[in-house]
């Protein structure tokens, strides 16, 4: 998957209550987010105008930064009206990553709830290509709720996801399968993990040791939909590895089909060429 080159593109922020171009430097060495990893945000997508669950990702920023201790001065609904002013200020057929964003200037170790500020950043980022992606397992696992605030999109998860990466492009995968403290699949090191067998469609249940994506749960609701049994459940990852399919979930890419896992290849089956069919189409017709 090609990486996200964002301060390269065109970007408008929103902070302080006006819009500027590009990115601007709004944090300090001594600010709580940079030392004390408190930030927390979401990610949507414009997709040639179309802001698919854009309402569900700006109510769960605000669940987010409670979940962290933050205090947000904003609804997800405002923050809604304010992505999709951000929106309107690209070409109608961009495709856009759209990043809300609360985090604290004050505290020690807890940060100070009345000190939280909020941005929103809007920039280009083209969709990548359901080209296929590759996978080892990792060594690192996924934390549990009692060890992580795992139910928060909290920016403070990311370098465990990080160093999954890390260690998969070194061995020379894309990305990861993460267990969970149990030793189950939980994810993709950045995907919610979904396989085939037989005609049937699996995927971790949600245990507090990964996000129960918006873009998962969309995926699962239309395919039930569509007929298709999906299972929520236990996966091991030998189960992964005798897959028909594989394919993973997410705001950045969407629906996208894994064709490698460790050194078995898979095709990009039916069921996940299915799944993207059904995602693209119901991104099609969601609000302007």
């Amino acid at each position: 998957m090609a990486k996200d080159t964002t301060t390269a593109r065109h970007t408008v922020t929103y902070v302080d209550g006006t819009w500027q171009d590009g990115n601007p430097q709004v944090l300090g060495p001594r600010s709580h987010a940079v030392w004390l990893g408190s930030a927390v945000f979401d990610g949507a997508r414009a997709i040639q105008g179309r802001a698919p669950d854009l309402d569900r990702h700006c109510a769960r920023v605000v669940i987010s930064a409670r979940l962290m201790g933050l205090e947000p001065m904003l609804t997800g609904t405002e923050i809604e009206d304010l992505a999709r002013d951000g929106i309107g200020r690209f070409a109608g057929d961009a495709d856009l990553y759209i990043c809300p964003m609360f985090y604290p200037e004050d505290g020690f170790i807890v940060p100070d709830p009345a000190s939280t500020h909020f941005i929103l950043t809007v920039h280009e980022s083209p969709l990548p290509e359901p080209s296929g992606i590759s996978a080892c397992l990792s060594s690192f696992r996924r934390p549990a709720r009692d060890m992580a605030p795992t139910e928060a999109k909290a920016a403070c998860l990311y370098p465990n996801v990080a160093r999954c990466l890390r260690e998969a492009q070194a061995k020379g995968f894309e990305t990861a399968v993460v267990l969970d403290p149990s030793g189950n699949v939980a994810e993709f090191a950045y995907a919610n993990l979904f396989m085939v067998k037989d005609g049937v469609v699996a995927t971790p249940v949600s245990n507090g040791t990964f996000l129960n994506g918006i873009t998962r749960q969309r995926v699962i609701e239309l395919l039930r939909s569509d007929g298709v049994e999906v299972i929520e459940r236990s996966i091991g990852f030998s189960e992964v590895l005798a897959a028909d399919e594989l394919f993973g979930t997410g705001n950045y890419a969407k629906v996208v089909p894994y064709t490698r896992i460790e050194d078995r290849e898979l095709e990009a089956g039916q069921m996940t060429r299915r799944a993207r069919e059904l995602y693209f189409r119901f991104a099609g017709q969601a609000a302007m």
